[in-house]
Order: structure tokens, then C-alpha cells, then sequence
């Protein structure tokens, strides 16, 4: 059974944001402002203001740097989908055969 983990990822390009404990920088990728709307938890466009939390005025543009004082930013919860190099049988005959062993 396939385990999780808790990323980030740029709301712009979709790249692995590691090591963020104040994410006030940029997307070392694309460059991409992440302390801004887009990249927010509360970010909604379906809510009022696109925030889902109580903010007094619309804050634009989303995707440029702001200093919102209600700024989170966005944790997903990912399925691992990768394996490890040592559990991959080296080709198919042998995968074929470890189906097999007793």
C-alpha cells in the first residue's frame, strides 16, 4: 500500500517546495512570488474576495507578493508513488518468477 507525504508545491509551475519556513521568497523554478494569493490554503475563487477567510477588500492581483497577515501556505497530502531501485527486479523473466516463489 502506497504511503503519503506532506508537500508543497508552486501554485505557478507545480515544482516540490522543500525547506520553506517562511515562505516569503520565490519558486526556485519559475521565479514565482510565494507569499501571494495563489499559493495561500484560504485561496477560493469561488468564495467572496477569493478568500475564504473574513477579509475586509479584495486583494489583487493573486499571483503578485502581498502582506496579508491571513497568509498560509497551501500543504497537500500526496499518494508516494515512486519505488526503490533495490525492489525492481532486473528484468522481466525474473519479475515473471518472483510472482511464483514459495
Amino acid at each position: 500500500m502506497p504511503g503519503t507525504r506532506t508537500v508543497s508545491r508552486c501554485a505557478e509551475c507545480g515544482a516540490l517546495l522543500q525547506n520553506l519556513s517562511d515562505p516569503v521568497g520565490q519558486c526556485p523554478k519559475c521565479g514565482f512570488d510565494l507569499h501571494a494569493c495563489k499559493q495561500c490554503e484560504h485561496f477560493d475563487p469561488a468564495s467572496r474576495f477569493e478568500c475564504n477567510q473574513p477579509i475586509p477588500a479584495r486583494i489583487s492581483p493573486k499571483d503578485k507578493r502581498n502582506d496579508c497577515s491571513l497568509y498560509s501556505i497551501r500543504v497537500m497530502i500526496e499518494k508516494e508513488t515512486s519505488s526503490k531501485g533495490s525492489q525492481r527486479p532486473n528484468d522481466a523473466r525474473q519479475a515473471f518468477e518472483n510472482l511464483f516463489k514459495k
